[in-house]
């Protein structure tokens, strides 16, 4: 049986999804309760058509789209205005998840998530809320204290604008760094609502790899707490021992407001499932 705080941890989740999922989305729409956020990625093998054809699916289906807009793969704010445009004509321009990206080399003028912001573009095309990226265990291609400095200028630059903001972190298999790391961001005076990243139930080789990608701490002992050995690689794992323990350790008054984003590496229906049974166990 959950606990009253697994159960807060829970309520009003959010998840994941690739403009390739839209199928899947639809699959998974009646396990979902009205309103949840689906984040819509912005990924290089995707298109304006197909980002926002998922984000249209995600409103269709009585959900809350979150499309990501990926700074570093923009050419110009031309191609940012568009695609504002595309979101806002099928009713998903409210909400939206603004992240540096992946490419080594920014394709346009825009190097981080905090350049997109202070154009000023986002509000004036209807925005209300931007969930930016936190990162409990750092990032492999970022030093701490840059991480520390965007963060900040990304809380000033959304308050300056008057645009409510969240904090989505990596996904993580270990609940004291992102604890630990939530402690030092209410410190540092930010006191946005964050969602902590978990990863839905996936393949164990497929969670180490996207492990392995983001940098995320994958040892033999953070492993084995999470649930599964490096020496078996077989089979599938889920969330729940890293829910357990995060409920078992989360203090709303020295934490916040800390909700669940998934990350649905084995696909939002199974994601879906799981977490309705696993809510009314």
């Amino acid at each position: 049986m959950t606990n009253p705080t697994t159960t807060d941890l829970l309520a009003d989740f959010s998840l994941e999804m690739t403009g390739k999922d839209v199928d899947d989305l639809n699959a998974a729409a009646g396990l979902l309760p009205r309103g949840t956020r689906v984040n819509v990625t912005f990924l290089g093998n995707e298109d304006l058509t197909m980002r926002t054809a998922a984000a249209r699916a995600v409103r269709t289906a009585g959900l809350e789209p979150v499309p990501h807009i990926s700074a570093r793969r923009l050419h110009d704010r031309a191609e940012l205005e568009t695609y504002l445009r595309a979101l806002h004509e099928v009713d998903a321009a409210t909400s939206v998840f603004c992240v540096g990206g992946d490419p080594a080399t920014p394709h346009g003028p825009y190097a981080d998530a905090e350049s997109v912001i202070r154009t000023g573009v986002l509000p004036a095309a209807g925005v209300r809320h931007v969930s930016i990226a936190g990162y409990p265990e750092g990032h492999p291609d970022i030093p701490d204290d840059v991480l520390w400095s965007a963060l900040r200028g990304k809380v000033a630059a959304l308050a300056e604008q008057g645009v409510e903001g969240s904090i989505i972190t990596q996904f993580a298999f270990d609940e004291k760094p992102v604890l630990r790391w939530i402690e030092q961001v209410r410190d540092a005076g930010v006191h946005l609502p964050i969602r902590i990243g978990v990863p839905g139930p996936a393949g164990v080789k497929r969670l180490l790899g996207f492990a392995r990608r983001f940098g995320i701490g994958a040892n033999a002992l953070i492993v084995k707490k999470y649930g599964f050995s490096l020496t078996n690689l077989m089979g599938t794992a889920g969330p729940e021992r890293l829910i357990g323990a995060l409920a078992a350790s989360y203090d709303p008054g020295r934490h916040g407001p800390v909700r669940l984003h998934f990350y649905t590496f084995g696909g939002i229906q199974a994601t879906s499932q799981w977490i309705t049974e696993f809510r009314s166990r």
